[in-house]
Formats: C-alpha cells, structure tokens, sequence
C-alpha cells in the first residue's frame, strides 16, 4: 500500500467514524432539546403520579378497576 493510499483511507475512515456519531448524536452535532426532554419528563412524573395515587389510595378492586379504565379513556 503506498503512502497516499494509506491516507486515503485513513481519512475515509475518520469520515464514516465523525458521520455515524453525529447520527448518534441526532442530527447535526445538535444537543437533544431541553423542552423535549422537559415535557417528557413531566409526562412521566404525571404517570408515576396516577400509579401512586392507585396503589395508595382505597385498595378495593372496583375502585381500581374504574381508574384504569379511566385512564384507558
């Protein structure tokens, strides 16, 4: 292999390796969104809130029962 070669492929292997971690990273070298990240968090706080609110509150089986089935609405 001469010397240009070897570049030449050295380069193309720091390009693919740059390339697959900007995918990795989203997009662009982009940070994820913080507003993203703010309203998902606050969906699963919301979530951990009801499965709280189930398994403290009266533990009779109809009263389970009709939560989920609100929560499927």
């Amino acid at each position: 292999m001469s010397f240009g070669t070897a570049i030449v492929v050295i380069v193309a292997i720091a390009a693919v390796t740059w390339l697959r971690a900007q995918k990795n990273r989203g997009g662009h070298g982009s940070p994820p969104h913080d507003a993203e990240l703010e309203r998902e968090v606050e969906q699963l706080r919301q979530r951990i809130a009801v499965l709280e609110r189930i398994a403290i509150e009266e533990r009779d089986g109809d009263r389970l029962a009709r939560e989920i089935e609100a929560l499927r609405d």
